[in-house]
């Protein structure tokens, strides 16, 4: 359930939700489900959507702008960020054209502070994918060491297709050799928050046993044998501003759920 705590107007709410189809969810009453919690940003990843192709009405109505970037490839991931504060720059992808193809990076600037709204290669279809998803890890993290030293303050979230640690997994030992769980793509996010960036809700939540994803097979919800592999990274100099991480776990339009964040920016 959505939880709240007293907030002022400097604290954004932000979700990051891989919706596996932005027109799909809106026919599950996404919409109506926005209306009711009024988040201030909400990043969506796999939209699998171009921007023409969806109904912008519902967002218009809820105060929202909407930024987009697409795959190129019809009906396949992508990325969309909706916010009630306009952006003072927006940028799509990373400038490596094998990425912005797949339309997995979309940059809005707020001020003096960056957000990331991203969506990370998944290897489960097999070898060539994997090592696309493991280009993807070295080449964004280089990318992000860059744009650091322009915009310090960074909030990276999305769908990082990686559960980090034991406690993120129903079944650690099940799937040490599963793409997610491999000690390679352990040892890139254990190096990811080893070098400026927080995990905000295990910095919030050291001990908490909440998943993110569910496999479709296997009843896997209803029993909550599930994954972390949503996230909402945060520069160091900005960790101390997190005030809620969680996930929304009734929320139920994709095999996903959402994962909020409030932060006071």
């Amino acid at each position: 359930m959505l939880q709240t705590v007293s907030t002022t107007s400097m604290t954004k709410k932000i979700i990051s939700y891989n919706l596996n189809g932005l027109r799909a969810a809106l026919n599950k009453s996404f919409a109506a489900w926005l209306e009711a919690h009024q988040f201030d940003i909400v990043c969506v990843q796999e939209t699998k959507a171009q921007r023409d192709q969806v109904d912008h009405a519902p967002f218009e109505k809820l105060g929202y702008y909407d930024y987009w970037h697409s795959a190129e490839k019809k009906g396949y991931s992508g990325v969309a960020t909706f916010t009630k504060v306009k952006p003072d720059l927006v940028v799509e992808g990373c400038g490596i054209a094998k990425y912005d193809c797949e339309g997995r990076i979309l940059r809005t600037d707020f001020g003096d502070w960056t957000l990331l709204n991203c969506y990370f290669p998944s290897g489960t279809t097999g070898d060539i994918r994997q090592g696309f998803k493991m280009e993807f890890l070295d080449d964004f993290y280089n990318w992000v060491e860059e744009l650091r030293k322009e915009r310090p303050k960074l909030i990276i979230v999305g769908d990082y297709n990686i559960a980090h640690n034991e406690i993120d997994i129903h079944n650690p030992k099940g799937n040490q050799k599963t793409s997610g769980f491999l000690p390679e793509e352990r040892a890139w996010m254990t190096k990811w928050f080893g070098n400026g960036f927080v995990d905000s809700f295990r910095y919030l939540n050291p001990d908490k046993v909440e998943y993110s994803w569910w496999s479709v097979r296997f009843n896997a919800r209803a029993s909550n044998k599930g994954w972390r592999i949503d996230y909402q990274s945060v520069s160091n100099n900005l960790k101390d501003k997190l005030i809620q991480s969680y996930q929304i776990g009734d929320a139920m339009h994709s095999d996903h759920c959402p994962v909020f964040l409030e932060i006071d920016l």
